[in-house]
Order: structure tokens, then C-alpha cells, then sequence
């Protein structure tokens, strides 16, 4: 398996230095892929020139920048560690000792998934990097939760699946849960100045990531489908139960002077369509009077301690 940082097909360019706004550190990832990782494997299977692969996956390791190869995946040295949700706004390896935190979720206003105007899909614009986009145009929005960490003092090297799980509610009997894993960049990454004429400095890249919110990890969990896929089921209203929240596979790191940060929202529009938040058969066959207000609860408790799953790597 190989996992490169790149959009669909992009390691069939010339470069592959960069997604979006994010840098690799000089590092033509496409070019490299090709030339020591796709080339070496086909010219063993095809040609039976060189070595086998000895290794079962290799990633682009994001954050530190570099290429890793790992014998099994995911690699055994990872060790599942909880970050937790805190009804204060904050994130820590530190359980939880009380409270909750909601927001009131309305499906005539809901969270975008990029920023607006939102440009066509095609001929690709944005669309191509909106994975990497910048999430501070919805961090304030009063229907997005946001739970941030202390800055770090060491590296955080997750590899692995990561998994979100929260205790929550939903004054509806349906609802969508949207989480968020983000790195929050230090709000001088680097002090490079751009002359309006001249146009961006050499390390303009470094000065666009100031305060930089980079998402990592991104999923929905519909609530009509937490018992069953083929039979859904409405939920008790305000009624808290525990939504897994699967995240994928990742390999980042989370360098030293960052913030983790966790965003929680009910709306993902219109990459999910919204969710009626009031139960029907079938929400194709929904109505506008079915589209209702509600208001939505997430857990920090000892009892119910809300969490990110993270695979840390020491």
C-alpha cells in the first residue's frame, strides 16, 4: 500500500510539491513516487530486476514531511490514546470531569463544506484541495463546536486509524454528526513579508499558514443508521447515546508548538444533504415541513467522555 498527500491522480504530475496552501517541505512527491517507489515495484513483478519490496506500506507523512516505510500496517509501536472533549472548549489527554456543550442545528442554514462562494466542481478549482482548506471560516459559527488544545511541547505522531466517539443528543429523532480533526498552525509560522507590487515572497507559503487550521480528519455518522445500515431507526429524542465516528487512515504529525483542535457540526452542505433532523421512511421522499430545528448535546463526563481515538506513535 502507498499513500501519498495528493488529490485524485495528482501523483501522475510533474511535482506533487504542494496540495493547496500546504507545502511538502521541497519534496516533488509525484516525481519521487514514480522514480523510487512505482518504478522499483514493477520492474521486480514485471521484469524481475532488483529486490522485492520488503515493506508493506510506505506514506507521505504529513507535518514531518518525510517518507516512512512501515513492515506491517497499521505498525504495531502505535498505541491507541485518547484526547478528550471538555465542556470548557478545550482538548487533553486528561479524562473529563463534567458537563456538556450544544449548539442548535438548522438544516435551512447549514454548514458549508468550503468556503464561500463556492466555485463549479468543474473545470477543477478549489475542489481539487478543499480537503486541506483552511477551517477557520466556520469556526465561529454558532452551530460548529470547536475544542482546542494547549500548544504542544513535543511532536504528536499519529499513524494509524483514528476514530472519533461522542456521547450526544438530539432534541430531533434524526441527526448527523460531522467531526473534525485539525492541526492548528502557531500564529507565526513564519514572518515573511509580500509587497503588494512585487507580489508573494519566496516563503510566502509560510506566511499564508499563520494561525493556519489544517483538517486531518474528517467523517459523518447518520443517526438512522447507529443500530443497522439495512434497517434504519429513529432516535430517542434528548437522549444521549454514543455515536463511533470512524476517521480513516493517517499518518501526520503534529509538530511541536501546534494545537490539536476537534470540530463538531450537524450540517455538511451539500457534500452530505441535510438531514430532515425529524425521522422519515425516507428522506428523499421528505417534505419542507419535515426540515426542523434541533438542538444537539455533546457529553464530556467521566460517565460519558467524549473522545478522539489517536494511534500516537512514541
Amino acid at each position: 500500500m502507498v499513500a501519498g498527500p495528493w488529490y485524485h491522480g495528482e501523483w501522475q504530475r510533474p511535482r506533487g510539491d504542494s496540495l493547496g496552501a500546504i507545502p511538502f517541505g521541497g519534496h516533488p512527491t509525484s516525481l519521487e513516487f514514480r522514480e523510487n517507489i512505482e518504478a522499483p515495484f514493477f520492474a521486480f513483478y514485471l521484469h524481475g530486476r532488483g529486490a522485492k519490496p520488503a515493506w508493506q506500506a510506505t506514506t507521505f507523512q504529513s507535518g514531518s514531511n518525510a517518507w516512512r516505510t512501515y513492515d506491517t500496517w497499521p505498525p504495531k509501536a502505535a498505541h491507541a490514546t485518547n484526547l478528550y472533549l471538555h465542556a470548557n472548549g478545550t482538548l487533553s489527554f486528561d479524562a473529563p470531569k463534567g458537563g456538556y456543550r450544544e449548539y442548535v442545528s438548522d438544516p435551512a442554514n447549514p454548514v458549508p463544506y468550503r468556503q464561500r462562494p463556492i466555485s463549479p466542481t468543474y473545470p477543477a478549482g478549489d475542489w481539487r484541495t478543499w480537503e486541506v482548506a483552511d477551517q477557520r471560516f466556520v469556526d465561529h459559527r454558532p452551530d460548529v463546536l470547536s475544542f482546542v488544545s494547549a500548544p504542544l511541547d513535543h511532536d504528536v505522531t499519529v499513524t494509524g486509524p483514528l476514530a472519533a466517539e461522542l456521547f450526544a443528543s438530539t432534541s430531533g429523532t434524526d441527526a448527523d454528526f460531522i467531526v473534525k480533526l485539525i492541526d492548528v498552525y502557531p500564529d507565526s509560522v513564519q514572518p515573511n513579508a509580500w509587497d503588494a507590487e512585487a507580489g508573494p515572497a519566496p516563503g510566502e507559503f509560510a506566511r499564508s499558514l499563520n494561525g493556519y487550521q489544517l483538517p486531518i480528519a474528517m467523517e459523518v455518522r447518520r443517526g438512522r443508521y447507529l443500530a443497522s445500515y439495512e434497517h434504519p431507526a429513529p432516535l430517542a429524542a434528548n437522549t444521549p447515546i454514543k455515536w463511533t465516528v470512524p476517521l480513516r487512515d493517517h499518518d501526520h504529525v503534529f509538530l511541536k508548538g501546534h494545537r490539536l483542535m476537534v470540530q463538531v457540526q450537524s450540517t455538511w452542505f451539500p457534500l452530505i444533504d441535510r438531514n430532515p433532523q425529524k425521522f422519515v421512511p425516507s428522506i428523499y421522499r421528505a417534505t419542507a415541513a419535515d426540515y426542523v430545528r434541533a438542538t444537539q448535546r455533546v457529553f464530556c463526563t467521566a460517565a460519558m467522555p467524549s473522545h478522539i481515538v489517536l494511534p500516537i506513535v512514541p
